[in-house]
């Protein structure tokens, strides 16, 4: 019995034993192969794998600040197929079927397309799909996306996709987050710009009747202008958030928007043409986040913002509001983020802001806001981001401002805030903005500490003392330092042996620097350099040539005393401004990438080497006066389509222009002034339709008056004074002739004939000036190229900088023109100068000429006019030169107003006119005396306007500067050219 009991015993362990064995294997088995349809899905994964790209350049939104930030990776290079796919990065399996239900290759650095027929639309158990931060090739998203039956999650942002959002997406039923949002990088180069997504009203009203459980949408940068926002209202209820920013969205959207129960985010941002009513204060909202930047507000914001406690974020940006900030703002306990720049808020900072406790970032930039700065004894205690530049604030900045214990950014730029400012106790502080003020003492101590600081501008502000460069050492965090135009003096004496390291951009202008600062010795990541304005002397050193060989840009190192031979080994660099320094030898040649090059006012010789033209990207050539001669290169004018900018003035170039410049031409400045160039006009300068300034003045040049220049549509301002221009000017049958034209000098050539009156019912802009300052200057970097030309006033030469914002005139003078002025010439009422001396015009002075009454100087000097001098011109009350000398004129001299401000010389050589200045009298002619009521009318004059005029007189007549002076108009900015005198060459007159 025992046996039998024994043997049953172990036949019963056997039999356990080898069940559980096999039980194990089969679970073994079972874990190492998938079911067929899960091995189908695994296979469906890698042949999807197999259709994209891997590059990091498609993931690059992932780091940028459009999303949020996100390390990227190929998350495909761990899908092997000999491993368990349900372990791949980003793959999520079901635990009990093991199909795959979660699929996330966001940042996966993935670049292609994904036609109808790829595979990733086999997986039909998915119920999360991200495909975001991808690059894939601007192709359509697939109609297959709404074939996912059990999708509850899908994520196509910011992935390049284009063309329409397919209706077929609303067939995802159980959808409770959407996300097309698209955010692209900006084209760089000639790169074509991105292809936007686009969304019909057809498909958003799908979306709304068939997303019933949908709690996230997220639509931005979509384009919806085809979208009425009346049908945004109908959307789901249970929304949680609806995020529908730079749509180019217009219509209206209702209050009712705000009444979604669950709603926590709103994004209507970006949409100029949205126009959306604000709800009533009744009521509470679950709003968190309102961003309404750039839109159209209807409705009181004080009043909306009652309701809304739970806010965290309020966006009210660019939304043209005005009157005082909303005292209800305080009622936004829970406030983080507080939007309210570029309006038109104005009046004070309100001080219950300190109450805020939550609040960590306030930005009401570009608003009018005025007054002082709060004295708040306490509050923002988290105050992260104190954004106030561009207002109108005044006073000192309260000490609380540097004792905020979060503040990481501060801007107060661009205000009118004064004194000194305080000790910075702010360790967090990385950013500090305080330029364009009206700040002054010494610059504190403190500031030095801050080893956090990445960004300090203090320029333009009125800071003094002593700046040793050996205080920044500490500062090694620093990517920009601006300290330009102050009354500081930078000293380097210490000669403390350290780098910043990553500074990217330094501004020391205007610093009295005597040398290159030293930490820049090493510096590999440099980009922007502007030394100007400063004493730097003799040559650049040999280590600067090494610094930021590949990362610079812009460097500006003009108005210095720098010494010998250039060279450029900086290969990106972009802007080259080395003007008025003391640089010598022959012409270098700027890198291939330069578009502004500026050497103008230096001691450079030798010819223009043609390799210049290799540089097609430059846009401005600015090498005027130098020593360079020999003849202009015949690729000069046609190398670069980007060339806007041509100023060889001032230089000892000759021979003639290259004749033939083809189209398309860029050029706007051609200054060829003050050489010895000579021959004709090439006619294909009229392929320069842009063309805005042409000045040839004061070199050989000969032939006819180029009657083609008449209709170039941009042409502001033209001389070609002193030359060999001969004949006729008006013989033009052109319709429209300088239609823009301000400044016309043809002065000290050989001119015959009339006076061009066919020109004076054209010269459009002569009889209505209007500004334009957008055009007189091209902005390159943080500086700007201003026009500036030329021009002969009263023998002496003048350059006149902006000259196409503020100036018009006319100089015919030292010409043969003959004949009557016709009256037609009053209609150039926007002239300040207008000069026909030196010429053979006779008959009366037009009275019209009365009706200029911007006129500045008038010089009709040395001519035949007869008769008296017309009283008109006495409501010239801006004119400070009158010459009318070594005429035939008579009678008496108009008294009044300006004109008891000139002298003798204004009238000497016409013996036939009397009256003061005069010394001949009037009666003694039988003309007759002034009375006392002509005294008392200002017609007469005594002493006091003798002792008037007197004072004028020596204001503008005996110093020289009578160009400069208080009347009330804008004058134009006058730079006398070495202060010489003219050697204008009067011609003999019969």
């Amino acid at each position: 019995m025992r046996s039998f009991l024994g043997s049953y015993q172990f036949v019963s362990f056997l039999f356990l034993y080898l069940y559980s064995q096999a039980y194990i294997s089969s679970c073994f088995t079972s874990s190492m192969q998938r079911p067929t349809w899960s091995h189908n899905e695994g296979q469906a994964l890698l042949l999807f794998k197999q259709t994209l790209f891997i590059d990091y350049t498609a993931s690059l939104l992932c780091n940028s600040n459009y999303g949020s930030p996100t390390n990227s990776f190929p998350k495909t290079d761990s899908w092997k197929e000999d491993s368990d796919f349900c372990l791949w990065d980003g793959v999520t399996c079901d635990g009990v079927t093991d199909h795959v239900i979660g699929l996330d290759l966001s940042c996966s650095w993935l670049y292609g397309t994904i036609p109808s027929n790829s595979t990733l639309f086999l997986l039909q158990h998915l119920k999360r799909l991200n495909l975001a931060f991808n690059n894939f090739g601007e192709s359509k998203i697939s109609a297959k996306f709404g074939q996912f039956p059990n999708l509850t999650h899908l994520n196509l942002s910011s992935s390049f996709f284009s063309g329409q959002v397919p209706s077929e997406i609303s067939y995802l039923s159980k959808l409770v987050s959407l996300d097309l949002s698209t955010f692209s990088l900006p084209p760089v180069g000639e790169q074509e710009p991105f292809q936007e997504l686009m969304l019909e009203t057809t498909t958003l009203k799908r979306l709304a009747q068939n997303f019933s459980e949908v709690e996230e949408l997220f639509l931005a940068g979509i384009d919806m202008c085809s979208v009425d926002a009346v049908h945004l209202v109908n959307l789901s209820s249970s929304l949680t958030s609806l995020s529908l920013d730079d749509c180019g969205l217009n219509g209206t959207i209702s209050d009712r928007i705000f009444q979604f129960p669950n709603l926590k985010l709103l994004k209507l941002g970006n949409n100029p043409e949205l126009v959306v009513y604000l709800p009533k204060s009744n009521g509470s909202s679950a709003l968190e986040v309102l961003d309404l930047k750039q839109t159209i507000l209807v409705g009181e914001l004080s009043d909306s913002i009652r309701g809304l406690k739970s806010l965290k974020s309020l966006n009210v940006a660019s939304c043209d509001l005005n009157g005082s900030i909303p005292a209800s703002l305080v009622n936004l306990s829970q406030i983080v983020v507080l939007e309210l720049s570029d309006n038109k808020f104005s009046g004070w900072i309100p001080a219950s802001l300190a109450n805020l406790t939550q609040l960590q970032h306030l930005d009401a930039s570009y608003n009018e806001l005025e007054g002082t700065i709060p004295h708040y004894a306490n509050g923002f205690s988290k105050l992260v981001t104190l954004f106030l530049p561009s207002n109108l604030l005044n006073g000192t900045i309260p000490p609380w401002v540097f004792k905020l214990p979060s503040l990481q950014l501060l801007s107060l730029a661009n205000n009118r805030l004064t004194g000194h400012i305080s000790e910075f106790r702010s360790k967090s502080l990385s950013i500090i903005y305080l330029k364009n003020n009206m700040l002054q003492g010494h610059i504190p101590s403190s500031i030095f500490q801050l080893v956090n600081l990445t960004v300090l501008d203090l320029s333009l502000n009125n800071f003094s003392g002593i700046v040793e460069l050996d205080m920044f050492s500490q500062l090694q965090n620093l990517e920009s330092l601006d300290l330009s135009l102050n009354s500081l003096s930078l000293s380097s004496e210490n000669h403390v042996d350290y780098t910043l390291t990553k500074l990217q951009s330094l501004s020391l202008s205007s610093c009295n620097l005597s040398e290159f600062p030293n930490f820049l010795r090493g510096s590999k990541v440099l980009k922007f350099l502007d030394l100007s304005k400063n004493r730097i002397q003799g040559q650049i050193p040999k280590w600067m040539w090494k610094v930021g060989k590949e990362s610079l840009l812009h460097l500006y190192l003009d108005h210095n005393f720098l010494t010998g031979h250039l060279q450029f080994p900086w290969r990106n660099v972009v802007i080259l401004y080395l003007q008025s320094n003391l640089f010598q030898g022959v012409l270098p040649i700027p890198p291939v990438r330069t578009s502004f090059f500026s050497i103008a006012n230096n001691y450079m010789t030798g010819e223009i080497p043609s390799l210049i033209c290799m540089v097609s990207s430059l846009k401005i050539v600015d090498v005027s006066h130098n020593n360079l001669s020999g003849k202009i290169p015949s690729c000069l004018l046609n190398f670069s389509q980007n060339l806007l900018v041509l100023d060889l003035r001032a230089n000892n170039f000759h021979g003639a222009i290259p004749k033939s410049i083809v189209e398309p031409c860029s050029l706007e400045n051609l200054n060829f002034h003050g050489n010895q160039i000579e021959g004709l006009l090439p006619g294909s300068l009229a392929n320069c339709r842009n063309l805005q300034v042409l000045d040839l003045g004061k070199n050989k040049f000969t032939g006819t008056f180029p009657n083609w220049l008449e209709t170039l549509p941009m042409l502001q301002v033209l001389v070609l004074s002193s030359n060999k221009f001969h004949g006729v000017v008006n013989n033009s049958r052109a319709r429209l002739l300088f239609p823009k034209l301000r400044v016309l000098d043809l002065s000290n050539n050989d001119f015959v004939g009339p006076f061009p009156a066919c020109y004076i019912e054209n010269l459009k802009a002569m009889a209505n000036l209007t500004d334009s300052r957008s055009s007189s200057k091209y902005v390159e970097g943080s500086r700007s190229y201003d026009y500036s030309v030329v021009l002969t006033i009263k023998g002496q030469e003048v350059e006149l900088v902006k000259v196409l914002t503020i100036f018009t005139s006319m100089d015919l003078s030292n010409n043969y023109f003959q004949g009557v002025i016709p009256e037609v010439i009053g209609k150039l009422n926007s002239l300040i100068g207008l000069n026909l001396s030196h010429n053979n015009f006779f008959g009366h002075i037009p009275p019209s000429i009365g009706n200029l009454i911007n006129l500045e100087w008038l010089d009709l000097s040395s001519n035949k006019f007869i008769g008296n001098i017309p009283q008109e011109l006495v409501n010239l009350t801006f004119l400070v030169i009158l010459n009318l000398s070594k005429n035939q004129l008579v009678g008496s001299i108009p008294q009044g107003k300006q004109f008891n401000t000139f002298e003798n010389s204004s009238y000497e050589g016409n013996v036939g006119l009397c009256g003061f200045p005069l010394s001949k009298a009037c009666n003694e002619i039988g003309m007759q005396k002034p009375t006392i009521a002509m005294k008392e009318s200002g017609i007469g004059f005594g002493w006091k306007v003798v002792l008037m005029g007197y004072g004028c007189g020596l204001i503008f007549g005996l110093t020289g500067g009578y160009l400069i002076f208080q009347t009330g108009k804008p004058k134009w900015i006058i730079n006398l050219v070495e202060g010489k005198q003219l050697q204008r060459g009067k011609r003999s007159r019969k």
